[in-house]
């Protein structure tokens, strides 16, 4: 019998991003992480910026996710972002270069506004240098935890 995976699948307004097998999803969510492994019970989550971690077949993929939702039904989870970049489509100089002008103007200004707005693009950008640097990772098999483990959410 084939082991059971989970359907991922990633949309943005302009595309779909991701559409695959997986054997667990961890999700940065607006109250921590949440892991979701086959067998999941159905349940929604609020997305924060973060690296979307997809581990199949004893590697790791890893996906920048701006936000949006996530649902996850007889193991199927779908994620509705209003962004999202695969590590290939990241330019890491210009993620880098972009926190050092973000950082810079960070100590200049005072405006909160202006302050929160650039906390939001640093975020962004220190979310695309992770996942760039990251492309395709090793990582443990995740198919053997037991059924009693795969209904809970991993939080931080």
């Amino acid at each position: 019998m084939a082991a059971q995976k989970i359907r991922l699948l990633v949309i943005t307004p302009h595309e779909q991003k991701a559409d695959e097998q997986a054997d667990m999803v961890i999700m940065h969510c607006t109250n921590g992480y949440s892991g979701i492994l086959p067998g999941h019970d159905a349940r929604s989550f609020l997305l924060d910026y973060g690296v979307l971690r997809i581990f199949d077949n004893g590697e790791e993929r890893r996906i920048a996710v701006f936000g949006g939702v996530a649902e996850i039904r007889e193991d199927v989870l779908t994620i509705l972002t209003t962004g999202a970049e695969l590590p290939e489509e990241i330019n890491l100089a210009r993620a880098e270069s972009e926190r050092e002008r973000i950082e810079r103007r960070m100590q200049e200004n005072i405006d909160d506004i202006d302050i929160q707005r650039d906390q939001v693009l640093l975020r962004r950008s220190l979310v695309q240098i992770e996942v760039s640097a990251s492309p395709l990772i090793t990582s443990p098999d995740w198919t053997g935890l037991n059924a009693g483990t795969r209904s809970k959410s991993l939080t931080q």
